[in-house]
């Protein structure tokens, strides 16, 4: 594929600095990019390898500096680079139908455009929406409902009575509905405690490789719209995770606790169970979360504290040696005087 600058610029509803004929046949970063190719500036402590660059354009952000070459001044360049990617690299479609080898149980609803790939496993009364794709591999339990243009990557499992909404995506490896961890002990012995709910995943949800979302003890583990998850995450029985939320790898989020609308969760992270981490709360990485949050909160470190507090204490432990020294001298001269 080839594209003019000019008509980057109009896809992208930019505003193009340079030669609007330049021809561009590829989207590459700023290091590995070479002639012919367009990159982006998504941060500005990366202009000194824009300046680098071998690309042939750059976009940017409106109020960047000018460049030495072409560029495409969008509201958001990051987002743009992933409309020209999408663009350049389009997915390979799937070939609609069921492969032979594929196992259907009785009462499945399967709908228009459905491709189901060799080895799937979909058992009695599961429903498939139109235009999802199925990987070799993947096991969708009985009673599962997945919504329209899904996507399942080879080897998920998705437990009995698990609901997908729309355009979800579930990378390889992942399992949804698990038991939950759920024991009582009695006389020093752990008795299981049925898991009898379901998960629920909301529509344009993302979950990245080899995550776990456990099943409710009863009522629902759900993960709500437009939340986007990583790889290798946990995520314990009973929990809600709000809107457009965050998570990075390796998360651990502990049974019953509630996590609000556009929170982040950063690699890492541990949040305890039965708390609620309010809206547009930002937990970094490698915190241990073990008491509520109000909303927009912003803690570090473990046990979590203030973003701001947590820096201050890590900046007066460098400084402790030192501290030591003085007093030292000090009770010294105290002895001294005495």
């Amino acid at each position: 594929m080839k594209k003019t600058l000019v008509e980057l610029a109009s896809l992208l509803k930019g505003e193009l600095v340079g030669d609007p004929n330049i021809v561009i046949s590829g989207v590459a970063g700023l290091e590995e990019a070479t002639e012919g190719q367009i990159s982006f500036l998504g941060n500005i402590k990366y202009k000194d390898k824009a300046k680098e660059t071998k690309a042939s354009a750059i976009i940017v952000s409106r109020d960047s500096e000018d460049f030495d070459k072409p560029i495409i001044r969008v509201d958001d360049p990051r987002a743009a680079y992933g409309k020209l990617l999408q663009m350049f690299f389009p997915k390979k479609k799937r070939v609609v139908g069921i492969d032979l080898t594929a196992v259907i149980g009785e009462n499945v609803c399967i709908g228009e455009d459905v491709s189901i790939g060799a080895h799937a496993i979909i058992e009695d009364s599961a429903e498939i929406g139109a235009r999802s794709i199925i990987y070799p591999g993947v096991f969708i339990g009985e009673g599962v409902k997945v919504g329209d243009d899904v996507i399942i990557y080879p080897n998920a499992v998705l437990y009995e009575g698990t609901i997908l909404g729309n355009r979800v995506i579930i990378h390889a490896g992942v399992v949804l509905g698990s038991d939950g961890f759920g024991f009582a002990t009695v006389n020093g012995k752990h008795i299981k405690i049925p898991q009898v709910g379901n998960v629920v995943i909301e529509d344009d949800v993302e979950i990245g490789a080899n995550t776990a979302i456990d099943r409710a003890t009863t009522g629902v583990t759900k993960v709500c719209r437009g939340t986007k998850m990583d790889n290798l995450i946990q995520v314990g029985h009973n929990v809600i995770i709000g809107e457009d939320c965050l998570v990075v790898g390796q998360v651990g989020i502990a049974g019953s606790t509630h996590i609000g609308d556009r929170v982040i969760l950063g690699g890492q992270a541990g949040i305890a169970g039965h708390l609620k981490i309010g809206d547009g709360s930002v937990v970094m990485a490698q915190t241990g979360v073990i008491g509520n949050l109000p909303e927009n909160s912003q803690v570090f470190g473990t046990p979590d504290r203030p973003h701001k507090e947590k820096m201050r204490i890590e900046a007066s432990l460098s400084r402790l040696p030192e501290l030591i020294r003085i007093v030292r001298r000090l009770e010294k001269k105290l002895e001294d005087e005495s």
